[in-house]
């Protein structure tokens, strides 16, 4: 048979209620699998509640390439408060060739009425192992209010993509939905499961951590996140065969950590078994804004015209390749992708001027080598006289540099895998203390002769050359030039699932670990 001229695709939907429809593909057909009756579910935010059911119990249909079948469900707010909930792909395997199956979800106050796309076109995620990812971010229904949804499936014929290994692909899915005011409290759910508790929100951050100071809260793209500050003995996890250290909970309950060697160091240790890779440029080239980028366009060395040019997310980094490799040998094919969540990494490029960074040189211009601080620096107030002090924060303010690999509500979508680097305001939330201060004593010290790059961008200098932030051989947050060799160590989140299977107390002896 001639993929590119005929092709079916046969999708078998089945139901359920109570906030879960269960859904799963096969070779022949949509079908319904009979009517089951929805169930009031009682949510943890006033007193909402909603009815999440099947709304056509079912569909009969067959695709050809450039087809498309919808499945439609309803949500009725039947509490007496808004209920704000998001909806995922529950327990789904996607074999099919990446972009062979995309999606969009549309809603309308009557069932028969116009429908307003809320989720625009998005590629089905692939998984080949059952896994729990989002389908749309942030659904809300009113009070009193009958929301009907149509999910539209579409079998997509590629251009010069061979398709051929679409006619052994699998797709089974189940939908589940839940409250985003409950999901904000994973994050509580997470640190209470840990046995660790919070002290507060902090607001000096230009003093160092040299002692264990615990565990401090901010708020991120989430909700609440708690992160780890100062010598801290109880932030070590075993995972994929490696140690980690936690830098934080993020706010929807995945545990942000970042590679520390095959071994497990005491704080203060000085050893190159740390990093998975040293002398690494973040990008070869340096003489253009678009270095500054975790990704960047235009590709090649073709200079950039504008500031949305050098941030268009079009080519990897140097880096980025060097971090993607490890973690498809390492995470990936060894079996432990399902366990990463989906969880932004924010290559922060906004500009802000230079009123806010301070920089008489600042031209806020963004692109072809113009000399431009971005956001962290502003925080940082790095290299100027008029330092009022550290100011770090774990929210992205701009959705293009919030790298995701298929969340296009919070994120950009434009990741192959969810692996990126610490940022600058989390190195100072973690106690390295104002720009260029020197510890030696807290976590994130890893070595006297390799210092190590983070995500952030600092500035693009008078002479035209991208610099980066990064964590110095004294410990302190400092800055290089993108094309200068530091080392790299890898920043992955473990599911708010798969933390809930780690035992352990965190420290070297007893790391968290899957039992």
């Amino acid at each position: 048979m001639n993929l590119k001229t005929k092709r079916m695709i046969c999708l078998l939907i089945a139901i359920a209620s109570v906030l879960t429809i269960i859904g799963s593909v096969s070779y022949a057909y949509f079908t319904a699998m009979g009517e089951v009756t929805p169930m009031d579910a009682t949510l943890n935010t006033a007193t909402v509640s909603v009815k999440f059911s099947d709304n056509d119990l079912g569909l009969n249909a067959e695709l050809n390439f450039g087809e498309s079948v919808t499945k439609k469900f309803k949500i009725e707010n039947t509490g007496t408060a808004d209920a704000k909930v998001k909806m995922f792909f529950d327990q789904m395997i996607n074999t099919y060739t990446e972009g062979s199956l995309t999606y969009t979800l549309s809603y309308s106050e009557t069932e028969d009425g116009t429908y307003t796309e809320v989720v625009s076109k998005t590629n089905v995620p692939q998984s080949d192992r059952t896994s729990k990812k989002i389908l749309a971010n942030s659904l809300t229904i009113p009070v009193g209010k009958t929301y009907y949804y149509n999910l539209e499936i579409t079998l997509n014929l590629l251009s010069d993509v061979n398709q051929d290994a679409d006619l052994n692909a699998i797709f089974n899915t189940k939908f589940k939905v839940e409250d985003i005011n409950y999901e904000l409290d994973y994050s509580l759910e997470t640190l209470k499961y840990l046995n660790v508790t919070s002290n507060g929100v902090r607001t000096d951050f230009d003093t160092s951590a040299t002692t264990d100071e615990g565990v401090f809260e901010m708020e991120d793209d989430y909700g609440t996140s708690y992160y780890y500050r100062g010598a801290v003995t109880n932030n070590y996890v075993k995972f994929a065969g490696f140690y980690w250290r936690i830098i934080r909970i993020n706010g929807d309950g995945s545990l942000r950590i970042m590679y520390d060697g095959t071994q497990a160091y005491l704080n203060g240790t000085d050893n190159v078994g740390r990093f998975i890779k040293t002398g690494q440029a973040y990008n070869t080239n340096y003489n253009d804004n678009k270095y500054v980028g975790w990704m960047y366009g235009p590709t090649g060395t073709t200079k950039s015209t504008s500031k949305e040019e050098a941030q268009t997310n079009i080519e990897d980094s140097t880096i980025k390749k060097v971090v993607d490799a490890w973690y498809k040998t390492n995470i990936e094919d060894a079996g432990y992708g399902n366990a990463v969540s989906d969880t932004l990494f924010c290559n922060d490029r906004s500009i802000l001027g230079k009123e806010a960074t301070g920089w008489i040189d600042d031209t806020g211009l963004g692109y072809r080598g113009n000399a431009t601080a971005y956001g962290a620096y502003a925080r940082m107030r790095a290299g100027f006289s008029g330092f009022i002090g550290a100011m770090p924060t774990f929210i992205c303010s701009e959705r293009n540099d919030a790298f995701t690999v298929n969340d296009i509500n919070k994120g950009n979508g434009a990741l192959t895998y969810p692996v990126g680097l610490i940022t600058a305001d989390e190195i100072v939330a973690a106690g390295s203390g104002k720009y260029q201060r020197t510890n030696k004593s807290y976590y994130l010290y890893k070595s006297s002769s390799h210092w190590y790059w983070s995500l952030s961008p600092y500035i693009v200098n008078t002479s035209g050359s991208a610099i980066v932030f990064m964590v110095y051989t004294n410990g302190s947050l400092s800055n290089d030039y993108v094309s200068n060799g530091c080392a790299v160590a890898p920043v992955i989140n473990l599911s708010a699932e798969y933390v809930k299977t780690l035992k352990g107390t965190g420290t070297m002896e007893n790391p968290y670990q899957a039992m």
